[in-house]
């Protein structure tokens, strides 16, 4: 996991939403979209930073790719956190 990328991803609103949207389960990025007053083209460079940071993984089914939450990165971060808070208490 590569902490700067996937922290820049989780900095912006929107694909914070995106997430919220998509722990409901797999959806694709026109049933996204219609939860965002912007444009596809912009809901798709969303989908393509929270891939980037690996917190998104995409499905190509006919011709719709569905884009879902990848657990195990939001695993990964969650252990990261609770780590830290775990040292904190050392200290």
């Amino acid at each position: 996991m590569k902490l700067q990328r996937t922290f820049k991803a989780l900095s912006d609103l929107t694909r914070q939403e995106i997430l919220n949207l998509l722990k409901e389960g797999p959806l694709t990025a026109g049933e996204i979209a219609r939860h965002f007053q912007v444009s596809g083209a912009t809901i798709s460079h969303h989908l393509s930073i929270l891939k980037e940071a690996g917190l998104v993984l995409d499905d190509r089914r006919g011709k719709y790719i569905y884009y879902e939450l990848n657990m195990s990165v939001v695993d990964e971060l969650l252990g990261w956190v609770i780590a830290l808070k775990g040292e904190e208490k050392n200290e």
